[in-house]
């Protein structure tokens, strides 16, 4: 399988350092600065690279390169403002799935990360032409090239000979390999965000003399907020704004900045980011909006071609509240906290309320930034600096949409294990979903592909920004749960029940206490308390009462945490504040997450200080704070198990596949349903298990496969066959339990009279025994990539709609989750009297799908509609899946947006 890499769009990339650099394919006009940059390399250099110390070779170098395309080979190169400074090339030669490989970095930029990038480029493209071995010689003494080898995270054999080194390596996309490329990746990224975050100058261009104009306002924020560096205004009309001196343009300023915050007409952001380009400025923060196509172009251009990173257009600001900086370039009505939250947002109006939010609370932020259009900085590069910022420890995210998301929930996978991250579920309703052929597609709405991005990283997802600060609260201020077991106390019964409610709802338990715990409760509280769950501790308990009976439950291994449901009362002589005091006291409240409800609390979530240290999260409804313990809950039964892994699968046949995929469409350039016969070869390639079928296209071709097909009981099953037929049930184009020839003949005879003009032939399977219909399936989401769905199946599918999603490709706890998510779960584990389905063989069939839409991208739609599930194993018996024509695109290759 082979694809023309030449033809590949220039793609953005980061060095070791934070520099932008372009990569892309080779072309004739390359040749004098390919020969240059062979020419300038020292004796040395070119030694090491051609194993002779001459330049003689550079340009016979140089006419390789750029010779015409020819099968086999490829060279990319890397280049920075116009100059070229790296080249990496494969050659295979006579070999089919091997290469030779070569690579050469200008000197100068040596340990850089310049042949690491390339290389990780050129591995993706050989891949995509199904090459799995690079070979390369190098000279024993060359320890950088043999080291950048080493450090891949490919597997790697050496093998010497006399002076060279012939290294082998495999091209395999394990795990290792993209943890490799992660962390390359995450240290590149953080390197180009310091000018962006810890700017040591600062311009702001469109600053007005005039109040009213955002500009003024960000460099009033700046200024008044206390930013350490060098802070300058540009405005041709002034010399000064707000006491900062103003310059008339960036390339007059004496100091070149870090950081320019373009506050000017959207007609002048491209001019003013080229000029800041040629000045030497780092990064951009535009905040003007209303850019039509044209402008929005040369902005992302002149920022790329100068190497600056990005934030807006369209955008509040951006903030790091380190008193070493106090960098504060928004447009906000208030300073922000400073504190260990790093938020992210692209609504301007969600970042203000959450900074208000966390700063009324307590909690405070770290860093912020309003994304705005999100041209280049996302959420994924934030998440990348909160990862390496110790002073942050807990990421909130409002994300309207994703640029990368597999490479996002790569990422926040890793980023969750060291701390919480929240995000609200923006964008949820379905209102503009695509009309669907498939039982797939109907089953795969927005809400369930982020879903499962969610679950699947670890990403604590709340509905709306209330239920985010509600959660943040309890997250940074309590540890969390061993499970999901709460004790509810109260001092009002009705108000118990209450929360109650909310608990279930939530999906928290409400165990029983145990008869020894009653005892030692009821020994501690007033005469009429009732311990149950709720706990009634009567309106007459006192601080010292209240103080024993949580330290009580804190210490009892039977629940995991704790909510306290309290209303002041006029008939104990401990008021309200006292009773919060009592919760705050319990020496044993450090070992369980405590959430207070205050049904006369005016705001809706409250941090009140603890009698010590710390805080304790006081909610004004009992819903938000069972919701909170049930989002800690989650978090903590993720951290728990460890991190999965996508198992290697026996007997698949990747190239194979390949070449069903582009044999179909190279007859079907637009793409279609495969007929039954592609579709099954399609299977077997992955080792996917399907009932036996045979096809016929006459009477008596059905007959005779009849024969061959009858079971013991001698039924058939016969399904009429077209291009674009879908659901079969609902055309009436199946006729079950046939026996004997008359009955296959009429059948026959009667699909082919209703459906004459459209029916190609039709398909015959034994008629299968009863057993559990399930549902597998995938559809190709253009931005989230291949999406599996596992659910009850049958021609009820789509009315019951009881399905799971998880994001290819599919670990082993990814596997296990989407068979236990569905309601129908119990079914598999012996809820009925057929006993449990053969779990094992379930997980091969998703994992082997899952490995199947994560191989082909032109996998557009695939059904697996029944699957029939038994103690003995899993059986495919109708399988629909429709092609689409898409070039193969490397979702964890290193590029910029």
């Amino acid at each position: 399988m082979t694809h023309d890499v030449t033809d590949r769009p220039p793609v953005h990339a980061l060095l070791t350092d934070g520099t932008t650099v372009c990569i892309r394919p080779v072309v004739p006009s390359d040749h004098d600065q390919l020969e240059g940059l062979y020419e300038e390399m020292s004796p040395e250099n070119l030694r090491l690279r051609f194993f002779a110390a001459s330049h003689r070779s550079a340009g016979q170098a140089a006419d390789r390169a750029c010779a015409p395309s020819r099968p086999g080979y490829r060279a990319l190169l890397a280049e920075t403002q116009g100059r070229v400074i790296g080249l990496a090339e494969y050659d295979t030669g006579d070999e089919k799935d091997a290469a030779e490989v070569s690579i050469a970095v200008a000197d100068g930029l040596h340990h850089r990360g310049v042949g690491t990038l390339l290389v990780e480029h050129l591995v993706s493209a050989a891949r995509a032409e199904g090459i799995t071995t690079f070979t390369a010689d190098a000279l024993s003494e060359n320890h950088e090239v043999l080291k950048l080898f080493a450090d891949l995270g490919l597997r790697t054999d050496r093998r010497f000979e006399g002076p060279e080194v012939r290294c082998t390596i495999v091209l395999d996309q394990s795990d290792t390999y993209l943890t490799a490329v992660e962390e390359r990746g995450r240290a590149a990224d953080v390197a180009s965000l310091k000018p962006l975050l810890r700017p040591k100058v600062v311009a702001v261009v469109g600053a007005g003399r005039k109040p009213g104009s955002v500009g003024r306002a960000i460099l009033h924020q700046l200024h008044s907020g206390g930013y350490t560096g060098r802070l300058f205004a540009v405005n041709p009309a002034a010399h000064s704004i707000l006491g900062v001196q103003s310059y008339s343009s960036v390339s007059a300023l004496p100091k070149t900045p870090d950081l320019a915050v373009l506050a000017v007409p959207a007609a002048a952001i491209a001019e003013t980011a080229e000029e800041c380009g040629k000045a030497g400025v780092r990064a951009l923060l535009v905040v003007t909006a209303g850019l039509d196509a044209g402008e929005a172009h040369a902005l992302l251009a002149a920022c790329r071609s100068y190497g600056m990173r990005l934030v807006g257009p369209n955008c509040l600001g951006i903030s790091n509240t380190d008193p070493e900086l106090s960098l504060d370039a928004t447009f906000a009505a208030g300073h922000p906290r400073p504190g260990t939250a790093g938020v992210a947002v692209q609504s301007g109006g969600v970042g203000i309320a959450l900074l208000d939010g966390l700063s009324r609370l307590g909690i405070g932020v770290s860093s912020f930034a309003s994304l705005g259009d999100k041209y280049d900085v996302s959420g994924n590069d934030m998440l990348q600096w909160w990862e390496s910022d110790s002073t942050t420890d807990l990421a909130l995210l409002h994300l309207e949409s994703f640029g990368s998301p597999r490479a996002f929930s790569r990422t926040a996978r890793r980023v969750t294990r060291r701390m919480p991250v929240l995000t609200v579920d923006a964008g949820r309703t379905d209102a503009g979903r695509r009309a669907a052929a498939s039982h797939t597609a109907a089953a795969a709405t927005r809400t369930m592909t982020r879903g499962a991005l969610f679950t699947q990283a670890g990403i604590t997802a709340t509905r709306s920004i209330g239920e985010l600060l509600e959660t943040a609260a309890l997250l940074h201020s309590q540890p969390l749960p061993a499970g999901s077991r709460v004790a509810i106390v109260t001092n009002a019964g009705g108000a118990g029940v209450l929360a109650a409610d909310a608990c279930a709802e939530a999906g928290l338990s409400l165990p029983d206490p145990t008869p020894e715990l009653i005892d030692d409760l009821l020994a501690v509280l007033p005469d009429g308390a009732a311990v149950g769950n709720p706990i009634d501790a009567t309106a007459a308990v006192t601080e010292e009462q209240l103080t024993d009976c949580v330290d009580r439950i804190m210490r009892y291994g039977g629940v995991d945490a704790v909510l306290v449901a309290l209303v002041p009362t006029a008939v104990a002589a401990a008021t309200g504040d006292d009773l919060v005091r009592a919760l705050t006291r319990a020496p044993g409240r450090r070992a369980k997450p405590i959430a207070a409800v205050r049904l006369e609390q005016g705001l809706p979530v409250e941090l009140l200080p603890a009698a010590e240290d710390g805080t304790i999260p006081s909610y004004a409804e009992p819903q938000a704070a069972a919701r909170a313990l049930a989002h800690a809950a989650h978090r903590a039964a993720w951290l728990a198990r460890p991190a999965g892994t996508v198992p290697d699968l026996d007997g698949v046949e990747t190239e194979r596949a390949r070449t069903v995929v582009e044999t179909y469409l190279a007859a079907h350039p637009d793409g279609g349903w495969l007929d039954p016969r592609t579709c099954a070869d399609l299977l077997a390639c992955y080792g996917i298990p399907q009932i036996p079928w045979a096809w016929a296209e006459t009477e008596d071709d059905a007959v005779l496969a009849a024969d061959r097909l009858r079971g013991s009981d001698g039924r058939v099953v016969m399904k009429a066959h077209w291009p674009g037929l879908v659901h079969k049930s609902q055309q009436h184009a199946v006729h079950l339990d046939l026996r004997g020839d008359s009955q296959i003949r009429a059948a026959f005879r009667d699909l082919e009279t209703r459906f004459a003009g459209l029916m190609t032939g039709v398909v015959l399977q034994p008629l299968a025994d009863r057993a559990t219909e399930l549902f597998a399936g995938v559809v190709q989401d253009q931005v989230f990539g291949p999406l599996v769905l596992f659910g009850l199946g049958g021609t009820a599918t789509e009315v019951l709609a009881d399905h799971a999603a998880r994001l290819a490709p599919l670990t082993d706890h990814d596997v296990h989750d989407l068979i236990t998510s569905p309601r129908c779960a119990p079914l598999l584990f012996g809820a009925h009297s057929s006993g449990p389905v053969d779990l094992e063989e379930l997980e091969q069939l998703l994992l082997r799908l899952s490995r199947m839409a994560a191989d082909l991208p032109q996998l557009a739609e695939t059904d697996f509609n029944p699957v029939l599930a038994t103690p003995g194993g899993v059986t495919v018996l109708d399988a629909r899946i429709r092609l689409l024509p898409c070039r193969p695109q490397d979702p964890y290759l290193r590029r910029l947006r």
